[in-house]
């Protein structure tokens, strides 16, 4: 193993999904108040998201299928979406960062694979644009150049929990699922990267089962326990020294 993927949201970064939510939709509603209701601005996003999730299409990236739905659904036109949502996240999204913080024993984990020679990748759900996700990564007290490759919805063709995302990210690093371990609180959307043999490290603080699912994890534990699982881990150039 010399590959580590890292869901963000509530692995990277601790996060209370219902806060993130209410104060994301708080603050793009007022964003595209001179174009829609609040309730449209909801509907429209979330259905142009579900869009996007459930595309199959390696033809079409996740922004080409969530700007096509979401301009069909509001009838705003193409550039204008565009351009509100590129302000959006290089402005009023930044506030939303206030109300998180980062996790001393996940910013020390980094550092410490970093030093033993791992290979880090951020394996978000790719419903957002990289400059929201980089932003994010701040709030995680992580800077972007610790990793190899970021998914965003810029250049990913599928997302969680599609297996065809982690076969789309292996693909692009260059990686073979028995190089990588995937690390994420996401029972569904995290541990189905088990189904092409990736090795998986199911993260509890903020354990995400929403259907109940049984699971099963190669590991798994709260970030006190990662961070003593990185400490354990070999270094990456020893073992390619020793002909590993």
């Amino acid at each position: 193993m010399n590959t580590i993927l890292f869901d963000l949201d509530g692995t990277l970064l601790p996060m209370d999904m219902d806060i993130f939510e209410k104060e994301y939709f708080k603050r793009l509603c007022f964003k595209l108040k001179n174009f829609l209701s609040p309730e449209h601005t909801v509907k429209f996003v979330l259905d142009a998201t579900f869009d996007m999730i459930r595309n199959s299409d390696f033809n079409r990236t996740n922004k080409q299928v969530f700007m096509e739905k979401f301009t069909e659904y509001s009838k705003i036109k193409y550039e204008v979406v565009e351009s509100i949502i590129d302000d959006f996240y290089k402005n009023e999204y930044k506030t939303i960062g206030e109300h998180f913080k980062s996790q001393e024993h996940i910013v020390k984990s980094i550092d410490i694979l970093k030093e033993k020679g791992y290979d880090l990748v951020v394996a978000t759900n790719a419903i957002f644009p990289k400059e929201a996700i980089i932003e994010r990564l701040r709030w995680a007290g992580l800077d972007e150049r610790d990793f190899i490759f970021i998914t965003s919805f810029e250049v990913m063709h599928y997302c969680k929990p599609n297996i065809k995302y982690y076969e789309e990210i292996l693909g692009i690093i260059n990686k073979k699922p028995q190089e990588c371990l995937m690390v994420g609180n996401d029972v569904e959307e995290d541990l189905i990267a088990s189904k092409i043999g990736v090795k998986t490290f199911l993260i509890k603080d903020n354990i995400l089962n929403k259907k109940n699912i049984k699971y099963f994890a190669d590991f798994e534990g709260n970030y006190m326990d990662f961070y003593n699982f990185v400490m354990d881990l070999p270094y990456v150039v020893k073992d390619k020294e020793k002909g590993a």
